[in-house]
């Protein structure tokens, strides 16, 4: 062997035993973190595991809707049936998981005998091999240890074989400290996970256990809920608006009552379910037991034989019979620890649906007084909103009877819809309000932003009542408002209406037109109102002659003066009569206008001017007849014709 050969052969000495040491250490690193293999009969186990499961988490869901679906409506009961049907689900809850415990150790007890006996768990599985390990590891050391102390003083002959050995002591102490790593961060893992080690069954039921840790303890049924307070008591009188929503939040509480009742049948149903298996076991290993008592008791009969003799060994009957009762024992207990918390379960779960029962019970004649409630209350309000209609319809009736004048009248039915409005307002609130400290804080919110937003609308509301009052504005009444003159047509809660007179001088005629202004107009210092005073029917207009120089003045005077007056005469009584109603309505002595004359300077010269007074709807033809009068003393008269100078001008004396 050439000094190549000598050099390599520690290296595959070391590999070739390296190589199945690994193989061997992969297969057994994954039989660790396989874990257990069951018996065949884990089937059945798994068929069984998922029935618990289910109920279980149909325990819980029911649990939790206990706890949060059904919420009191004001009651005074609701916190009895609240808290009871709470602290009955806690309980249920918790006997659920008692008995999937019990449960869940009887699965691998119905396995076959040995099927599981030379069985280790993970957790097992892996301290063994730590410690075979950390064995193997001590010895590896030592080995590595006693060889470097052989290789200094070793002969040539033998200093190969011992290099040899020492590396592959050292390539398997690297090995297994690396599996003693990898095997330290499986235990950890297994350890922080909290892996079960009975199966998946019990860690499955560990997990739904933390799922609701508040049934993680044993007395999780008496400190999961605590009694809550009592709900304030519901108002004596709610309002119409208030008792509908109490009805319906209570027809609400109805609805999710039945659900928790159908949930509860649900869950009572698959306890039955369960719990049957269990009975039927329960009862089979009763008359078991109950048929070896019997067997052991009965006495022998004379006919019966001598009993054979027993074989070296044989255990005499009566510890055979023991051992039978004790075996019957064990499983009585195992299976009556989970169908004794299974029957409380149920027991529970009838109690919880009584509760519920008698809850929407209680809801149910609460919800009969307020809807009797509110059918008398909707019936009051229509009883009243009939009267006040009923004596709507009799103010109309008297005052389309006793009232004549139109224009009053129609302030009579204006203040009649005031008022019954009114009134149909305050009967709505009464009756469908039912926090008036609520109502009078919206209302000074909606009035504040009314009083922002509608500030024109309110100033002629408000001036409407001015133009209707004593000294107010009444249809057929001739006003001159923001330089427009006209008679009044309407004057509504918000807005005036005019019919436009046009015209030259005293001659004014209907243009066919109506003007609309705001009532606000009232408070506009830029824009006066102008409007004859009530019962003064008339406006006063003036002829003007200009007088020529060195004419006879007196002559004028006299006959220009005597021409209106007879004109005048025939109106003379009209204006009398409105002077009296004048006096009337003010209390003030008034003088009959009548026509009067003045002589006075102009621009232009000396003129003469005689006014007098005409009613407004006859201005037109008293101007007409004082012209035609003055035409024919001017053509009979050439002294007067003399006289004067230019032609007589008739115009208002006062511009509208």
């Amino acid at each position: 062997m050439d000094s190549t050969e000598k050099r390599e052969s520690p290296s595959r000495i070391y590999l070739g035993y390296k190589r199945p040491l690994l193989v061997a250490a992969a297969a057994l690193f994954a039989a660790v973190c396989a874990g257990p293999v069951t018996a065949p009969a884990q089937a059945v186990a798994d068929l069984r595991s998922d029935t618990i499961l289910d109920h279980l988490n149909a325990v819980i869901d029911w649990y939790r809707h206990a706890l949060t679906r059904v919420q009191t409506v004001g009651l005074p009961s609701d916190a009895m049936y609240q808290f009871n049907a709470q602290s009955m689900a806690s309980e249920a809850a918790q006997l659920a998981f008692q008995s999937a415990q019990a449960e869940a150790a009887l699965i691998p007890a119905a396995m076959p005998a040995g099927g599981g006996a030379g069985e280790t768990t993970s957790q097992q599985n892996i301290a063994k091999l730590q410690s075979d390990l950390d064995a193997r590891i001590s010895v590896l050391k030592a080995q590595i240890s006693a060889l470097d102390q052989q290789i200094p003083g070793a002969r040539k002959a033998k200093l190969q074989d011992l290099t040899a050995q020492k590396d592959r002591a050292q390539g398997e102490l690297e090995l297994r400290n690396a599996m003693r790593g990898a095997i330290d961060q499986m235990a950890k893992f297994i350890s922080t996970n909290g892996e079960s080690s009975t199966g998946g069954l019990e860690g499955s039921i560990s997990e739904l256990r933390r799922s609701a840790p508040e049934l993680a303890n044993a007395n999780a049924a008496k400190t999961v809920v605590k009694p809550p307070s009592a709900p304030d008591a519901m108002p004596a009188s709610t309002g119409l608006i208030g008792e509908v929503v109490a009805v319906y939040e209570q027809l609400q509480a109805m609805h999710r009552i039945s659900l928790m009742l159908q949930e509860t049948a649900r869950v009572q149903q698959a306890a039955l379910q369960l719990k049957s298996p269990l009975q039927a076991t329960l009862q089979a290993t009763i008359q078991q037991g109950t048929q070896l008592a019997s067997d052991s008791n009965s006495p022998q009969t004379p006919t019966q034989t001598a009993p054979a003799p027993l074989k070296p060994g044989q255990p005499a009957l009566s510890d055979q019979t023991r051992r039978q009762f004790d075996l019957l024992a064990a499983r009585f207990k195992q299976i009556a620890s989970a169908t004794l918390p299974l029957s409380q379960e149920i027991i529970l779960l009838q109690q919880s649906s009584a509760n519920y029962l008698q809850w929407r019970q209680s809801i149910a004649h609460e919800s009969n007084v307020i809807l009797r409630s509110i059918f008398l209350r909707v019936v009051a309000i229509a009883f009243a909103i009939g009267i006040i209609l009923l004596l709507s319809e009799i103010w109309r009736r008297i005052t389309f009877r006793y009232v004549a004048d139109v224009r009053r009248r129609r302030q009579f039915l204006l203040l009649r819809r005031i008022v019954i409005g009114f009134c149909m307002g305050i009967v709505l609130i009464l009756g469908f309000v039912s926090e008036f400290s609520s109502l009078a804080t919206f209302a000074g919110f909606i009035t504040a932003g009314l009083a922002v937003g509608l500030q024109t609308i309110l100033l002629s509301v408000a001036a409407y009542f001015f133009l209707v009052g004593r000294w107010g504005i009444r249809v057929g009444d001739r006003i001159s408002v923001a330089g427009v003159t006209g008679d009044v047509v309407d004057v509504g809660l918000v807005r005036l209406y005019l019919m436009e007179l046009a015209g030259t001088g005293v001659d004014l005629y209907p243009t066919g037109r109506i003007v609309v202004f705001s009532n606000a107009v009232l408070f506009q210092a830029t824009t006066p109102l102008f409007k004859q005073l009530p019962g003064s029917e008339y406006a006063w207009h003036e002829v003007a002659v200009a007088l020529s120089p060195g004419g006879k003045y007196k002559l004028v005077e006299a006959q220009l003066l005597e021409a209106v007056h007879s004109v005048h005469t025939n109106y003379g009584e009209v204006l009398q009569r409105q002077m009296g109603t004048m006096e009337r309505r003010t209390d003030i002595q008034m003088k009959v206008p009548e026509p009067h004359g003045q002589l006075q300077y102009t621009d232009t010269g000396l003129e003469y001017v005689v006014r007098y007074p005409v009613g407004l709807h006859q201005v037109a033809e008293a101007d007409e007849k004082i012209t035609r009068k003055l035409v024919e003393l001017l053509e009979q008269q050439p002294e007067l014709q003399a006289s004067v100078s230019g032609f007589p001008k008739i115009r208002a004396a006062v511009k509208g």
